[in-house]
């Protein structure tokens, strides 16, 4: 298909080049954003933005943009916001599992059902394949089209078919409309557009072009795209405005693009949070169709405190941080955590006394100045000492890039990798250290992974004790009642709870090997239980923050709450049955001779 480059360059019969990047594009430019500032002014739109609570007012910020700002006191676990996205996309390996409109599976057995024309996107039920239909009308027929002219059957990327819901959207609710008004609002970094990212625009600029079966540049008016700038800044406002769609726990599932959400700022160290907790236990507008976005309150905000929200993984250390924060949204980060001159955990190392203390990361290739010293015992590391961390480092983001690329396609290999690895950075580096904590995470994964098609006991022991290790990190790092902490610890509460297989026999049990027994973790029979009850109640109260408290915790905090008087009732019965036991074999009740 002739590009629109090609056409514009015959229209103005000169030598073709990108649309992406205009010859009147400024130079690259990168904004720095502050956490907190006083400049702000009052910034309300008219007509725009009626799902914004009236307890939160956007203002605009001399450096930073708009943003929002609390009118009244938040208590932590709070829900300061929750409404649908504008539009929501299951992603392609997720589509056969998860229902295309309210991005849930079936239970009680039912199945999804796909769509009849396109066989591609399915739906939990008619009602909400119904819902769907103002906008998938448009999208089965472009799925059917794309799909034949691929060479090998793919169907389009989440992106793609964003970008599609969005301009059928536009179709459907009108160009004057504030749903409309209110995309065209967002954020575009076209006059800034750093050189990076001119390659992944143009593709998916292309894409698009295929996928709308758009044959000219004039053939786009309909979707309000007169020029190429209106294309560029489309693309800009969808990379730059786009959110992970999750599960209850936490598991990537698509993209979403929401305007409401997107007019909080970013922070490091945020005191709210976006999350879908895929409830129907909210006080608050309970009749909205899932998915909903629920911005949550991760501590107590003040009156007139700006509410900021996460744009990146902030287990991350501050070099990672700032280079996906400059690479997505152009700007470097300034917030608190930015800023801190003393020793992070996210990029720390043991003390080389082994004191217990932490010492800041060595980093550079030639001569490292200054050289890392304890926190506690002021103890140094020598120059080829930190050399040497320094090489472990650049060795471990190596396993950790090569593991993460074989995840889904050899997941032993992946786990391979993962195994030997983190017992080379763990004598060095911290469980909440980068990349010591990513390998924890994905070991975990692949762990958790292998175990649904296996049974043994070791395997269990080793997928609890990696889970535990990674929880340990995450809690270092991230305030309590963080999402990430609550699922973590909620995983390892699971875990402690299956059924673990007999123990093998033992010819003899001595006073020693008791207390051996008893330093050993996991831990076995009623004090795993106890264990297991302990870690799920501690996730439940932790998820009560992050999920929200009206939510009850999400749908997994229902879950966990079922769980944990399950094994309650078990720990109960079990209690009694051992009790039952000791009386039967006291003396004078038995048949045996009982040696004292």
């Amino acid at each position: 298909m002739t590009s629109f480059a090609s056409k514009q360059a015959q229209r103005n019969s000169r030598k073709p080049k990108s649309f992406i990047n205009p010859s009147n594009t400024p130079a690259e430019s990168v904004e720095t954003y502050i956490s907190s500032t006083s400049t702000e002014k009052s910034y309300t739109p008219a007509g725009l933005y009626s799902g914004l609570p009236s307890n939160l007012e956007p203002r605009r910020d001399e450096v930073k943009g708009r943003g929002i700002w609390s009118k009244q006191v938040f208590k932590r676990g709070s829900i300061l916001l929750n409404h649908r996205p504008h539009v929501s996309v299951v992603s392609t390996p997720n589509l056969s599992t998860y229902c295309s409109f309210c991005v849930s599976t079936c239970k009680n057995n039912d199945v999804l059902k796909r769509c009849a024309k396109c066989k591609i996107i399915w739906y939990c039920s008619s009602k909400c394949q119904n819902d769907d239909w103002a906008l998938h009308k448009y999208e089965c027929s472009a799925i059917n089209k794309w799909v034949s002219n691929s060479p090998d059957g793919s169907v389009p990327g989440e992106a793609v078919r964003s970008l599609g819901r969005l301009l059928w959207g536009r179709k459907v609710e009108g160009e004057t409309s504030p749903w409309w008004r209110e995309i065209q609002a967002l954020q575009s970094h076209r006059s800034s557009l750093p050189p990076s990212a001119v390659e992944s625009h143009t593709r998916l600029a292309h894409a698009l072009v295929h996928y709308l079966s758009v044959a000219s540049p004039v053939e786009l008016s309909p979707y309000g795209i007169q020029s190429s700038g209106d294309l560029v800044d489309l693309i800009s406002r969808f990379t730059t405005n786009t959110f992970t769609l999750t599960s209850p726990t936490l598991s990537p599932l698509g993209t979403c693009v929401s305007p409401l959400a997107a007019l909080f700022n970013h922070s490091c160290l945020p005191n709210a949070v976006i999350v879908f907790p895929h409830t129907s236990n909210s006080n608050s507008r309970p009749s909205l169709q899932e998915p909903v976005l629920h911005v949550v309150a991760l501590r107590n905000i003040s009156p007139g405190e700006e509410v900021l929200t996460a744009y990146i993984d902030t287990t991350l250390p501050a070099p990672q941080r700032q280079q996906s924060l400059q690479a997505t949204y152009n700007f470097t980060c300034a917030c608190v955590l930015c800023s801190h001159t003393g020793i992070d955990a996210r990029e720390a190392v043991w003390c080389p006394k082994v004191c217990g203390g932490l010492c800041p990361a060595p980093f550079g290739e030639e001569q490292i100045e200054p050289l890392p010293r304890c926190a506690n015992c002021r103890a140094t590391y020598t120059q080829s000492a930190a050399h040497d961390i320094e090489d472990q480092r650049r060795i471990g983001q190596e396993a950790l890039d090569k593991a993460t690329s074989l995840q889904f396609s050899d997941p032993p290999k992946a786990l391979n990798l993962t195994s030997h690895m983190i017992p080379l950075l763990e004598r060095h580096f911290p469980p909440s250290a980068h990349p010591h904590l990513a390998l924890l995470r994905l070991h975990q994964s692949l762990l958790i992974t292998a175990l649904a098609s296996s049974t043994d006991a070791d395997l269990l022991d080793n997928t609890i004790r990696a889970t535990a290790r990674a929880v340990a990190g995450i809690t270092a790092v991230l305030d309590e009642g963080h999402p990430v902490r609550g699922v973590g610890l909620a995983e390892l509460g699971k875990l402690l709870a299956v059924d673990e297989p007999p123990p093998p026999p033992t010819s003899t049990t001595s006073p020693s090997n008791s207390s051996a027994q008893s330093d050993v973790f996991p831990p076995t029979g009623a004090a795993r239980l106890r264990l297991a009850i302990d870690t799920l109640k501690r996730a439940l109260k932790e998820l009560m923050i992050g999920f929200g408290e009206s939510t009850w915790g999400g749908e997994v905090g229902t879950e966990l709450r079922e769980e944990v008087v399950r094994l309650e009732k078990e720990l109960s019965i079990w209690q009694r049955g051992v009790k039952n036991a000791l009386q039967n074999i006291a003396p004078g009740k038995s048949n045996g001779n009982i040696m004292a």
